[in-house]
């Protein structure tokens, strides 16, 4: 028997980051970005078993470090980041920095870059990062409660550590990863897929389907946006249809994820319509399209949501759609009755699909 074949048969290894100080990531009280998301999940996770599930194990990370930063971000930002945690003041209105929080994030990034390194050196075959996923900040601004950009230290610590040279980042977050895309717009061994609301309803205000990438990057960078109530099956229709193919041609070595629940239909920053049995479709069309390019490798990515009521649901279904999608997918459950039409917006998506796949069949056969 081959060893793929071998493979095929195991349970594939899953290591979870998370440490207990994840939850002073809390941006104040009435802030949406509040810390005990990460208590509320890991609790929910213990009930429903994922600890005793016999491939998965979590792991406390080490903070990232300084020298972390800057692999990513420029000294003058690191610094202003730093200042502004001594003093207690606010990056900007949404985005508090205080000392406390800024050891969360060190923690969470030291998650996020220890996910991947599981992975290449054979600790895990896939591997989830709680909390991760500050698309916002970008080499030298912050913004929309993130403040340095862990998918992009990532990114540079596989570079640099097992010289990866095609990495793929699908953002399947509400919102459009601002900071992800500047900072990888003129690379053309990062592709970037992002799945988002419709820029003109949300937060950036950015992510159109002409931003392409520049310079040797341009066509490597995929915006899908997405009308507000798309409906579910609407939203994984637009996944499949760009998704695969591109993941397909582009043949990376490793597929980074980053999102959360802010997508599900009740979140309270925004409407995209979907449910956790959505969030655990999403997660397992990610893991069967990694099986296909990557041999599986997946760091996911999962910190976002604002509905605390949902949003243990569906990091659950996110973590098990690549953990054990076949034994837990009729287990997932949601705290609301789903949607009656999860097709909504299909003729709506069908226009976006049409207008984007037209621009990039200039860079992409498949397509």
């Amino acid at each position: 028997m081959k060893a793929d074949e071998v493979r095929c048969l195991l349970p594939l290894k899953v290591c979870i980051t998370y440490h207990e100080k994840f939850s002073q990531y809390d941006l104040g009280v009435n802030h949406p970005f509040r810390g005990d998301r990460f208590v509320k999940a890991r609790k929910f996770f213990e009930e429903k078993g994922l600890s005793q599930m016999p491939n998965v194990f979590f792991i406390k990370p080490r903070a990232a470090t300084r020298a972390d930063l800057l692999k990513v971000h420029t000294e003058k930002y690191v610094d202003q980041i730093f200042r502004l945690a001594k003093l207690g003041e606010p990056y900007d209105i949404d985005t508090p920095v205080s000392i406390s929080i800024l050891e969360a994030l060190m923690l969470i990034i030291g998650g996020v870059t220890e996910s991947g390194t599981a992975i290449f050196e054979r600790q895990a075959d896939r591997a989830v990062a709680l909390g991760g996923g500050f698309h916002h900040a970008g080499r030298n601004y912050g913004g929309g409660f993130c403040l340095f950009n862990d998918i992009a230290i990532l990114v540079e610590r596989l570079r640099e550590r097992f010289a990866l040279k095609r990495i793929l980042i699908l953002d399947y977050d509400l919102h459009f990863g601002n900071g992800t895309s500047d900072i990888y717009f003129s690379d053309p061994n990062v592709l970037l897929i992002s799945l988002h609301q419709d820029p003109e309803t949300i937060y950036p205000g950015r992510g159109f389907i002409d931003e392409v990438g520049e310079g040797e990057g341009e066509g490597f960078k995929i915006n899908v946006p997405l009308p507000m109530r798309t409906g579910e099956q609407s939203y994984l229709y637009a996944l499949r249809e760009i998704f695969p193919p591109l993941a397909e041609e582009f043949k990376p070595e490793i597929i980074i994820a980053n999102g959360g629940s802010d997508a599900h239909f009740a979140d309270y920053l925004g409407r995209l319509g979907l449910t956790a049995k959505g969030f655990f479709e999403v997660s397992r069309i990610i893991s069967e399209t990694s099986e296909k390019v990557c041999n599986g490798k997946v760091a996911l990515l999962v910190g976002s949501g604002y509905n605390d009521l949902v949003l243990p649901y569906c990091w659950y279904a996110l973590v098990t759609g690549i953990a054990e999608p076949e034994k837990t997918k009729d287990n997932i459950e949601d705290h609301y009755p789903p949607p009656r039409n999860p097709w909504q917006n299909q003729q709506k998506v069908e226009i976006v699909l049409k207008d984007l796949k037209r621009i990039l069949r200039k860079y992409w056969k498949n397509l």
